[in-house]
This record gives C-alpha cells, structure tokens and sequence, in this order.
C-alpha cells in the first residue's frame, strides 16, 4: 500500500481529485479502520491543495466523514469535541486563510451531529 505521502504526491500532479483518486484515498486511509492524526493531516493538506477546483463530488462526502470520525470517534471523547479537536479544527480550517465549500460541508455536518454541543468557536465559522 502507498504511503501518505507518495499517494498526495501522486494526486496533486493534476491539482484535482477524480474518482478513482477518491477510491485510493479511502483504501489507504481506512485500511486500519479509523483515522488518525496524520491521516486527518493528510485530508486537510490535499483538501488545501485542491480547493476551489473541479474535484469529484465524493471528494466532500469522503473529507467529511473521515474528518467527522476522526474528531468524533476517537477513545478520548467519544460523541464530542473536545478542547484539543476544537483547537485542531480551527487550526486546520483557518489555517489557509479561507474557509472553502469542503471545510464548511464539514462544519454543517458536525453541527448536525453534535446540535447544541458543538463548541461556540466552530459554530462562528458557519456565520
């Protein structure tokens, strides 16, 4: 299985995410059944990358749900987000200094999930 960073390099050549490229993705990330840090990493730099392009449309179903999961499925706290997701989360979404259509498809499906729970600093992006 390719690494991280050979499978970004790969899909980045073209600066888009086609459908197959989606298949990959989810193959490699979820080859041990959950997402963690560097695989969420890996979401975040690709979705960066290709922001604002055509992409496949599964591209956003799937960065929702892997990012959903990894904040939200996680042992420590389990069904919410704590203040380390949170911090990550907006670190991650801010850090381009855009909040482009995948990132906010995120954040509605996180407030969707979570209702009132969901933490005030992300609940302002969606303003």
């Amino acid at each position: 299985m390719k690494s991280l960073e050979v499978l970004k390099k790969e899909i980045l050549e073209d600066g888009v995410i086609d459908a197959a490229e989606v298949k990959e993705i989810e193959e490699v990330i979820y080859a041990d059944g959950t997402i963690d840090q560097e695989e969420a990493d890996f979401l975040f730099e690709l979705n960066d990358a290709v922001s604002g392009k055509s992409n496949d449309s599964a591209w956003e179903g799937l960065f929702v749900k892997a990012i959903t999961s990894f904040v939200l499925d996680d042992d420590g706290s389990t069904g919410e987000i704590d203040a380390e997701e949170e911090k990550y989360l907006l670190d991650q979404i801010q850090g381009d200094g855009q909040i482009d259509n995948v990132e906010k498809a995120l954040l509605v499906n996180l407030k969707n999930t979570l209702g009132e729970s969901m933490p005030q600093a992300l609940n302002n992006l969606l303003n």
